[in-house]
């Protein structure tokens, strides 16, 4: 049996998509805060089959929830302070995305302003697709992957 200690202040975040744990730590920039870390693969779940698991002791204002709604909105944040679970956040889609993802139209302004800050906006919500502010080009996922 596996065994991870508990957290004094900080969050869990439950119901991550088997094997994205580690692409959201590095969306949160964990890996640049000094705080301890623990990151669950592959948990046994009634409800998912398998998921992974994400539990930081930090400041909680740290977490931006829209990184983490955007990314899968399905996660559960579980806020802890003192040792104890004190609030459930279910996430959502973000309505406005501000310099998460960058628009990939080469005559965008925001490709050619380099101050400017990219944001995106959530055009078609059962869709989950988000369109530039400035271009209207469309956010396409996989080929931000590549």
């Amino acid at each position: 049996m596996l065994n991870v200690g508990q957290i004094e202040e900080g969050f869990v975040l439950d119901h991550i998509k088997a094997g994205k744990s580690l692409d959201i730590y590095y969306k949160l920039g964990l890996d640049r805060l000094d705080s301890t870390v623990a990151i669950i693969k592959n948990a046994r779940s009634n409800a998912m089959g398998k998921k992974d698991i994400l539990k930081v002791e930090c400041d909680i204002d740290s977490l931006n929830l829209d990184v983490l709604g955007f990314v899968d909105h399905n996660i559960t944040v579980n806020v802890v302070k003192a040792g104890v679970i004190v609030e459930k956040k279910k996430l959502e889609l973000p309505k406005e995305l501000r310099n998460i993802i960058k628009c990939h139209n080469p005559r965008c302004i925001s490709s050619i302003e380099q101050e400017l800050p990219h944001i995106f906006y959530l055009s078609d919500e059962k869709k989950e697709i988000y369109r530039c502010k400035y271009c209207d080009e469309k956010y396409n996922k996989d080929a931000a992957k590549k």
